[in-house]
């Protein structure tokens, strides 16, 4: 709640009619040590508050910061890792151009595989590929359920800090 030009003349006429214009200015100057006195208790306490518990919270997210660091960037690899195997495996059958093959009894021929022509060794390479595209994409999600945990600690120390800086 604020109070206004017009809130300070109401009091200060209500002060003057309640104790009088002789007294007044002895229960201003009480008025105004006691208000200097709150401010002083106030500055401490925010400044014990910031020393004894701000910052030690601050220390403690430091180490937990920095072990983020790789997780954060494992998962950036892994990531990028599921989208080359993804493009990889969504490539797979489909038409290739291969360079012309050059034979001394022939003249040069240039091979080329259509859909229907999908080797063995290719069904087994994008079966190996769908496996590893499934293992990187769960390590993601444990990676990801961990950044989320740490993540939660740090907003809920930051918000234990917030509240008790406000009080």
């Amino acid at each position: 709640m604020k109070i206004g030009p017009f809130e300070l003349i109401v009091v200060f006429v209500v002060a003057l009619i309640v104790i009088g214009p002789n007294k007044l200015p002895e229960y201003a100057k009480k008025f105004g040590e006691a208000m200097r006195e709150f401010k002083k208790a106030s500055s401490a306490l925010t400044s014990e508050i910031k020393e004894n518990i701000v910052e030690p919270l601050e220390e403690a997210q430091k180490p937990l910061r920095e072990a983020m660091e790789p997780i954060t960037d494992l998962d950036k690899e892994i990531r990028g890792n599921i989208k080359e195997v993804t493009e990889s495996v969504n490539n797979i059958g489909k038409a290739k151009k291969t360079e012309p093959v050059k034979d001394e009894s022939e003249s040069s021929v240039t091979e080329e595989t259509s859909k229907d022509e999908v080797t063995e060794e290719e069904q087994a390479e994008a079966s190996a590929t769908t496996e590893t595209t499934e293992y990187a994409e769960a390590e993601t999600v444990a990676l990801s359920e961990m950044t989320e945990g740490v993540e939660e600690e740090s907003a809920d120390a930051e918000e234990k800090t917030d509240a008790e800086e406000q009080a």
